[in-house]
């Protein structure tokens, strides 16, 4: 995506945008031995850009904040792995045996379907290749994989077809994801066939767990998927405070939070 030279302070400035895309996040130590400047000279970079809303600022870093393009699918396995995988335990512990569920397309999805592996009698249908070859592999598990146009981008399948399949099930608990979430509680995505696809999740499932890591809080993106009030259960490693943790009791979604996994990094600088 191209960034007008406008909201950027310099040429560096640009590369940094173009090195966070690909990788998804980056230390201050990193970016500082990649341009060969000092520390202090990419915090005042990635301050002035934050201002912009052009990156997040995170724990020694920064990462991409892209309100119109998502990041590379394997920046986004990168971006709070760590988190990710807690959550994707605590979404799994509370999906019983013998159910039925719907598994979307997102990285912290996918860690839902890793921590599956010891769960039997499960009706599990996604759109997500990912998924399924998580849950395959597990002989106890009734896997069925919607149809429809595979993104060459992620494995993501969306679409049509993917729809109707969706729309033929009525389960017990649909997982899904957001790459981004408004003050307001909107859920929002990237793109337009796999919000549709997503909603018609939303729709055909008794129960909805949310799944997202706190980075979300602060991103932004084009399309809307949900609102809060959709919500049974949202599982996060931590819940902005104030006035979002009002909108859940509001909303009488519970919320589990996960905190921080053992190797958490150092506060931001």
């Amino acid at each position: 995506m191209e960034i007008a030279n406008s909201r950027l302070g310099s040429r560096r400035q640009i590369e940094i945008i173009d090195a966070l895309r690909e990788t998804g996040r980056a230390t201050v130590e990193e970016l500082s031995a990649r341009f060969a400047v000092t520390p202090q000279t990419i915090r005042r970079d990635l301050n002035e850009m934050s201002e912009a809303r052009l990156v997040t600022r995170i724990h020694g870093g920064a990462m991409i904040a892209s309100g119109v393009a998502n990041l590379a699918y394997e920046a986004r396995k990168q971006v709070e792995g760590p988190h990710k995988r807690l959550i994707g335990q605590a979404a799994a512990a509370l999906i019983p045996n013998d159910s039925s569920l719907f598994i979307n397309i997102g990285t912290t999805t996918e860690e839902v379907a890793h921590a599956l592996m010891d769960h039997t009698g499960l009706l599990a249908i996604t759109n997500n290749l990912n998924v399924a070859a998580e849950l395959h592999r597990n002989a106890a598990i009734n896997l069925i994989i919607a149809g429809g146009s595979v993104r060459a981008s992620d494995g993501g399948i969306v679409g049509a077809a993917t729809v109707e399949l969706i729309r033929q099930f009525r389960v017990d608990t649909a997982v899904i994801g957001t790459s981004a979430i408004d003050d307001d509680g909107t859920l929002l995505d990237f793109d337009i066939r796999e919000v549709t696809v997503s909603r018609a999740i939303i729709e055909n499932a008794r129960r909805v767990i949310l799944v997202t890591d706190s980075t979300k809080f602060t991103r932004t993106a084009p399309v809307r998927i949900a609102t809060l009030a959709e919500i049974d259960v949202l599982v996060t490693d931590r819940l902005p405070k104030g006035p979002f943790a009002d909108l859940c009791r509001k909303h009488e979604v519970e919320v589990i939070e996960t905190g921080d996994p053992i190797e958490s990094g150092s506060p931001i600088d």
